[in-house]
């Protein structure tokens, strides 16, 4: 193992803040088997070896009694040398304990410092450590499995796989450019270059595919409800959260303020945001709530207009969906089918798919849930399914890109086809952490917890 920095101790407490049966401290950095005894009162501990001690200070007074781990490097999670100290989970004995480990010469880690050491001494790669991330801040069941997935390499060995192969295929195509005698073309032709070059995109877009659908677990999508007042958007949103979470009256404009509640279907995280009620209106208050009405649709993945089932579309609804941004998706909702009687189900119109629902008795509320994972290309969980982050998504484009750039490039000149591939394999090396700007991991990291 090769350190790639100057290491210092660094130490920090592993569990959630607050009061706890358990806290743990890590402590990471290199030869900690005497700092392990010290703070543990003289006793020598054994490689992944619980053992029972007090932990003491500088006059050897105990601080708190619990297990002391040592795990000496390179096989720890860092790759150095690791001390877990597991005690009661008070937060005024951690601190005290923590400073104990600072007096001993250690310092406090930085947000995700532990990781970025794993990362940076090649224990895992970038999206495993990205992985550790997310498995923690997974809003679902389905989301913790997929970041899982992604934690023991399932995303690294397809990215890894495409790698391999493009850089055989600039093998052969780079071999064309050491002998200038050969026909370019005719060479590429006979090494199958076209083939093998039609064969990565198709797996490329197979992974992007996998890809698209464990972004939608990890970052869900936005749906804003719209609406003139008093159509029924806060009762939807009630419903779809299972939850009294908005006001609901029947006074018009209610709702003044933007209310956000986060639902999970089909293990999707889906952020509802009910807004305030469209309409000409005079009244201060209400008009802050109209403007951050639509100040919310700006940042929607997707729009619900909800509409009076027994008024059908006015000229005031047509103006709302008239003003939505074209970019943005929207389902219409004819909401209160209780009162006028209509079915519960889908249709179309004008362009637009319409829900028919009762947000009051529930009717039609599961059709609009298997339109809101329609609407978003969900195609549901399955074996295998990685967790991916937008920026692993921008890779695999601009990845794809270069390999069509290639394509068009094929028959010009062997050098400009070369390029493209290599460019292509920079781009998706980007996502391991092969080839990478140091800038890049000061954000990825900083967004991580203390303590990991």
């Amino acid at each position: 193992m090769n350190t790639l920095y100057a290491p210092e101790t660094i130490a920090a407490v592993a569990t959630a803040p607050g009061r706890g049966g358990v806290g743990v401290i890590r402590v990471s950095g290199p030869s900690l088997q005497a700092f392990a005894q010290v703070i543990s009162g003289g006793k020598s501990p054994l490689p992944r070896r619980a053992l029972y001690v007090d932990f003491v200070d500088a006059d050897g007074r105990a601080i708190d009694s619990g297990l002391l781990l040592y795990f000496p490097g390179p096989n720890s999670f860092t790759g150095e040398d690791v001390i877990e100290l597991q005690g009661h989970g008070g937060p005024v004995v951690l601190k005290m304990l923590l400073a104990r480990c600072v007096e001993l010469g250690a310092r406090l880690a930085e947000p995700g410092e532990f990781t970025k050491r794993a990362f940076l001494n090649e224990k895992l790669d970038l999206v495993e450590a990205e992985s550790v991330a997310d498995l923690i801040d997974a809003q679902s069941e389905a989301a913790a499995r997929s970041a899982l997935m992604s934690l023991k390499g399932a995303f690294s060995r397809d990215v890894n796989a495409l790698v391999d192969t493009l850089i055989e295929l600039r093998m052969l195509t780079e071999a064309t450019l050491d002998f200038p005698e050969e026909d370019d073309v005719e060479w590429l032709e006979k090494a199958n270059a076209l083939g093998r070059l039609a064969a990565v995109r198709s797996r490329l877009d197979g992974v992007l595919a996998t890809a698209r659908q464990g972004a939608l677990l990890r970052e869900g999508m936005r749906v804003v409800l719209i609406g003139q007042p008093n159509v029924g958007k806060s009762s939807l949103m009630n419903a779809l959260a299972g939850d009294e979470v908005a006001i609901v009256t029947e006074v018009a404009g209610t709702t003044r303020d933007t209310v956000r509640e986060q639902v999970v279907l089909d293990g999707v995280p889906v952020h509802i945001i009910d807004t305030a009620g469209l309409r000409d209106t005079a009244d201060v208050v209400e008009k802050i709530g109209i403007e951050r009405t639509w100040a919310a649709v700006d940042q929607a993945d997707l729009a619900l207009l909800l509409i009076d089932g027994r008024d059908g579309v006015t000229a005031d609804d047509a103006a709302i969906l008239a003003r939505l941004p074209d970019r943005l998706p929207r389902v219409v909702v004819f909401n209160k089918i209780d009162l006028s009687g209509e079915a519960a189900g889908l249709s179309e119109g004008d362009g637009h798919q319409i829900v028919h629902l009762s947000a009051r008795s529930g009717a039609g509320v599961d059709v609009l849930r298997h339109v809101l994972l329609d609407a978003i290309g969900w195609q549901g969980e399955r074996e295998g399914l990685y967790l991916a982050r937008e920026r692993h998504l921008d890779a695999i484009r601009r990845a794809s890109a270069e390999l069509d750039a290639a394509q068009d490039a094929y028959g010009l000149a062997a050098e400009l086809f070369a390029e493209h591939l290599r460019r292509a394999q920079e781009a998706l090396s980007e996502i391991t952490g092969e080839f990478r700007a140091d800038d890049l991991l000061g954000v990825i990291f900083s967004r991580f917890c203390i303590g990991k």
